[in-house]
């Protein structure tokens, strides 16, 4: 039965309820119309079509399908638990339980807000080319040659790692955070019964995009893999997912810079700040915390490492990229935290959630 909830402020309902991802969302979709309407460039869904089913359909699907599996998960636990008193399955009662209807809004307005910061992402990102024509890649490729006393980062690692097993290594890394970050979205909304540690979490990857985003436009780059200076340095890796990446990337990218609504596509290459990195570093820190268990932490940041060396490795990103990146996830939990409600002064730190809040019901 649904616990009756103790009064809140308006600020407290904000808080807990995705307000300020929504208001990312909506500053992001603002941006995207106007650089839209002004530059005459299309709008478009960021993932198209798969399999017949858009993205913004896909999402939700994901998340229900976690809901589903949560469902399932508790409810054959309790039927192993209490085998002995043969109670059976507790479809009904797991359901009444874990997913009360302001849980089930909850989770639904955070998977909103994250989708609308991603797809306003996606078409910013697009549109770099035509707003910012100058390239940064020059003096990117110049700090990094500072910052590595007179080396090129990416060709020291092929030195000392080769160009074989290496390449399939970082590839499968790549491959892995692509899935990542919306399994962790979903993981954050159904799995964490713990509102603040959620909206913290998901606000914290809003403005992570959002900031992106506007740095994109500050300072454009493409990256090593896609600037002719660097481009022959990475012809001798192997032929993986992440070489037939970067050929649908460029490919995609000259396309839409020849015929931008003929393409029908985006163009997603945009090199400063690596948000690989920063959305990593994002995982890494509200890990810290919310205080997930100690495997899950060294994991993450274990994860972390892999995945800035596989930006670097495979010619995705400058070393300055990762740090920038790395700057700006960690700001991003700053700020979230200060959005959410989850700190102290000016110290992040996860509130303590209420029975009420959480709906933590025990399995």
């Amino acid at each position: 039965m649904e616990q009756p909830q103790p009064p809140r402020t308006l600020r407290g309902v904000l808080e807990l309820n995705f307000a300020w991802a929504w208001v990312a969302g909506g500053v992001m979709a603002l941006a995207t119309a106007l650089i839209a309407a002004i530059a005459e460039l299309p709008v478009l869904d960021p993932d198209a079509v798969v399999a017949g089913v858009p993205a913004y359909v896909r999402m939700p699907a994901i998340v229900l399908g976690a809901i589903a599996l949560d469902i399932i998960g508790v409810t054959l636990w309790r039927a192993w638990r209490d085998r002995e008193e043969r109670r059976g399955l507790q479809w009904r009662e797991v359901t009444r339980d874990r997913w009360q209807r302001t849980h089930l809004l909850f989770a639904l307005s955070g998977v909103g807000a994250w989708y609308l910061t991603y797809a306003t992402f996606r078409n910013l990102k697009s549109y770099v080319p035509f707003v910012n024509h100058h390239n940064w890649d020059a003096e990117m490729r110049k700090v990094d040659e500072w910052l590595w006393f007179g080396h090129d980062p990416a060709q020291v690692m092929h030195d000392l790692l080769g160009t074989g097993w290496a390449a399939h290594f970082f590839s499968g890394v790549y491959v892995v955070w692509i899935v990542l970050v919306p399994a962790s979205i979903a993981i954050a909304l159904v799995f964490v019964r713990n509102r603040p540690a959620s909206s913290w979490y998901v606000t914290a990857v809003a403005f992570d995009w959002m900031l992106g985003a506007a740095v994109y436009f500050a300072l454009p780059s493409l990256g090593p893999v896609f600037t002719e200076a660097q481009r022959g340095q990475f012809a001798d890796l192997p032929q993986t997912y992440n070489t037939h990446l970067v050929e649908v990337l460029w490919t995609d990218r000259v396309a839409v810079v020849s015929d931008v609504f003929g393409a029908g596509t985006l163009q997603t290459i945009a090199a400063f700040p690596s948000l690989h990195c920063g959305i990593m570093v994002t995982i890494c820190l509200v890990a810290e915390y919310v205080g997930l268990p100690r495997w899950l932490r060294t994991l993450a940041w274990a994860f972390l490492v892999l995945t800035m060396l596989s930006t670097l490795y495979l010619g995705w990103h400058y070393f300055v990229d990762v740090l920038g990146g790395a700057a700006i996830g960690s700001f991003a939990v700053w700020a979230a935290a200060m959005a959410t409600g989850n700190r102290v002064g000016l110290r992040p730190r996860l509130m303590r959630s209420e029975p009420a809040d959480s709906e933590t019901v025990s399995a």
